[in-house]
Parts: structure tokens; sequence; C-alpha cells
């Protein structure tokens, strides 16, 4: 009998017993992977009493899923238990290594089993944000006919990296990080554990050094237990104490991925800190990506803009100590010119706020792209020759510094537009006295105007 594509696929069962998972010569953070919902560790509006997960596999009823969340929450672990709490048979796909032909085949052999056994198939796409949209729309026709419950995990916003078929026939199940307590209460149970854990071995931690691995993991199960097993194995006298983690941990790794949604939010912070005056929120943001490892002249690029886009002429230092922090980092580099750019974000922090001069260039910008190319009024015309002074080219043009109001009273708008107000200063900092500058030019202009005979 030739033998199928699942038994390709699965050469482990989903659930192995707890003897089998103590004696295999695997991680910490893998022997202790939760075998049941009981085991799991935070989750509680997803797994706890009267959560929408524990529900659906009491009933065995388990719709198609899209487990979304950061790294150690629990998205494989909650498809395993999946199949193994139901009547599914489990199989593992990955979204790195397959194609559409493997996507097809593995579908198809699905509707073979589910006819021939009457059971169906929990296929476990991981990184499901990897298939590109022609290998996504291959899983629609299985999955609303049912023949195969769709669970896929993924890091990134599956409004983005979903099309939207898929994403209306799925469920989406937004799994939190692990709060530092729930760290902890998993590393005592590893600790305490001689089957799958650490308790044969005798390793005792103490609190402080339990918190401190738990604020190093960032709210990841994986690399808590990961560092765990790195703080037993190098403690003396069977002892994990708060020296023993600083001596194994090298730098927290902060969740941040400088191409995905984690890297969006946190630029969205800074700016918005900013836009609020808050210089606490800001420098703190500031230094969580750049610890987080972003590129430092991104971060200058972005308050750069920040500086002309929400300060503007509201205070006209602004720019010119943006682009001092930015040439100050370039030529310092990390960790000394990362001071420059805090200085930036602080004196933005501090400064008057307005968006004037951005609404007034939008203004601009929408007006160019909408209407027709208005001529250029004939008295600000450029009159080199002869025959351009001769059909009008500058005719009735007056240099305003040589008049006593310093302006010429030239309408400069062409003639469609003229009375259209795109920069209004709103009267903050230094805004306030060109506010007061603006209103003056603009009646003397009016006056002067009026009061000129006419060229014609």
């Amino acid at each position: 009998m030739p033998r199928s594509l699942f038994d390709d696929q699965e050469p482990e069962p989903p659930r192995p017993s707890r003897e089998e998972t103590s004696k295999a010569a695997a991680p910490l953070a893998e022997r202790m992977r939760p075998l049941t919902l009981s085991e799991v560790v935070g989750q509680e509006k997803v797994v706890g009493e009267g959560g929408f997960l524990r529900r659906a596999i009491a009933a065995d009823r388990v719709p198609s899923l899209i487990f979304w969340g950061p790294p150690g929450t629990g998205k494989t672990t909650l498809a395993r238990i999946i199949a193994t709490e139901t009547s599914s048979r489990f199989v593992p796909f990955s979204a790195v290594t397959s194609g559409i032909k493997e996507v097809k085949e593995v579908m198809a052999e699905a509707v073979r089993l589910r006819k021939a056994q009457g059971r169906r198939t929990l296929l476990f796409v991981d990184e499901i944000h990897r298939f590109n949209r022609a290998q996504q729309d291959a899983f629609l026709p299985y999955v609303e006919s049912g023949d195969v419950v769709l669970v896929g995990a993924t890091t990134e916003n599956p409004s983005f990296e979903l099309n939207g078929a898929l994403l209306s026939r799925c469920r989406v199940v937004v799994l939190e990080p692990l709060r530092p307590e729930d760290l902890v209460g998993l590393m005592r149970r590893a600790l305490a554990d001689p089957e799958r854990g650490l308790g044969a071995s005798g390793v005792e931690a103490d609190d402080d050094a339990l918190e401190e691995m738990a604020q190093l993991a960032s709210g990841d199960a994986r690399r808590a237990l990961s560092l765990l097993e790195l703080a037993a194995a190098d403690s003396e006298g069977g002892r994990i104490d708060a020296e023993t983690v600083r001596r194994v941990s090298q730098r927290k790794v902060l969740l941040y991925d400088k191409s995905g949604e984690e890297h969006y939010n946190l630029i969205s912070a800074l700016h918005k800190s900013l836009r609020e005056s808050d210089p606490d929120a800001a420098i703190y943001w500031l230094a969580r990506m750049l610890a987080a490892g972003e590129d430092p002249l991104y971060v200058a690029r972005r308050v750069v803009r920040f500086a002309s886009e929400d300060v503007g002429l509201a205070d006209p230092q602004a720019l010119p100590q943006a682009l001092a922090a930015w040439d100050a980092y370039h030529r310092l580099g990390s960790p000394e010119g990362e001071l420059a750019l805090a200085q930036a974000v602080l004196y933005l922090a501090l400064a008057p706020k307005s968006v004037a001069l951005y609404d007034g260039y939008k203004a601009a910008r929408r007006t160019v792209e909408e209407r027709p190319a208005d001529p250029v009024p004939k008295a600000i015309r450029n009159a080199p020759t002869r025959l351009m002074k001769e059909v009008g080219y500058g005719s009735g043009y007056v240099y305003a510094p040589h008049t006593e109001e310093g302006v010429g009273g030239i309408d400069c708008l062409p003639e469609s537009l003229q009375g259209t107000r795109f920069y209004e200063p709103k009267g903050e900092g230094f805004e306030a006295k060109l506010k007061e500058r603006l209103e003056r030019y603009r009646g003397l202009r009016e006056k002067v105007k009026t009061s000129r005979p006419s060229q014609e």
C-alpha cells in the first residue's frame, strides 16, 4: 500500500507522553511545553474559564484560526493542544519551506482522509504571513468545505499580511506577551518538575533572580525558560542568584522587527509623545528603539521631519537642532552620537507646536494638483528681452525694499487664486510674532494696492 503524504509529514505524534518528553534530549523550553489547556500560562481571555478557545475545544467545534502574537506566547502550543483534545489530525506545515504545489497536495490528502476516516485535518501553518496571495488562495475552498481546520501563526498584523478572503474565513485570536508574574510562575514550575523540568537537579533560584529573568524575557516564555536553563548550568552550588543571571544574559532582547508592525508602533509612539510635549515618554521611546537595534539615522530622519511638520515656524530653531543632531550622530556614531539624538528629541518635545507650515504646504500642493497651471502674473514675470517688456512682462513691478511701506502692493498669485490663504500661523511660540507680521504685511499690501494709480 503506497505511503500517503501524511505519512511523510507526521514523524512524531502531536502529544508525546510525559515519560517520552522527560527522556528526550530537548531544550527546557520544549520539555516544558504545555500538554493541556490547564498547563497554559497566561492568555486567560482565550483559554481561561469561559474563554472562547476552551469552549470551542470542549464542543469539538474549533473553527479555522489565526493566532497573532509575539514570539513565545503559545501559538504552536495551542495548535497542538487543539489537535490533541479534539478529533482532528495534526499536520505541521512551514510557510518558509513550502510552495503552492505542497499546499495543494496536503489539501487533496486531507479531503481523501476525511472521506475515508471522517476525521478533519488540523493544518498548522507557522509564519503564515510568509505565504504570498496565490498560496493563501489555495486554502480557501478546503477551509470553506470544512475538510481542513486551518490554524495559522503569525507575529505580523493579519490585516496587512493576509488576503481579505482568507482572513474573513478565520477567527483571529490575539495572544498577548506574558506578564512577568506569569513567567516567574512558569520558571518555578520548571524548577519543581522532576520529570520534564529541573526538579531532579536540585537547582534553586532566588526571587530577585527569577524576576530579573522575567524582565529580560520581554513576555516570551521560550526565552524565559532558555535563560533559566543557562543560569542553572552556570549556577554555583546549585543556586541561581541575580549575579548568575547577569553573567549568562547578554542584553535584553526587545520585541522589535525593523520591517514589521512593531517598528511602526514604536516610531508612532515617539512621534505622538513629541506632539504631546511629553519629554519623558519621548526619550523613553527613543531609548527603546535604539536599544532594540533600530538604525539611528532612520530616527534622525524622522526627527528632522517632525521638526518641520509638527513644530515648524513656532520655533525656527527646531529644524537646525534636528539637523545638528543628525550631523553629530553621523560624525560620532554610537554610543556618543545617541546623546545628540536625545538632545534633539527633548528640544522638540518642549518646543511650541504648530502644523500651520505643514497644512499650508499641503493646501498649496493640493491646489497645484487639482487646478490647471494658471499663468504667472505679468508683473512678476522675468523680462530679459525688449520683446518681453513690450508684451507686458514685468509691467507694474515695484521693488518692495525701496518703498516706504516695504511692500509693492502686487498680486503675486494667479488671478484665479487671488485672496487665497495657504499659510495661517496659529499664534504658538515664534509664530505669534509671524502672525502679527503677516497681518501687517497683508494690510500694507492692500493699502498700497488701492492707493496706487491704475497701471492700465
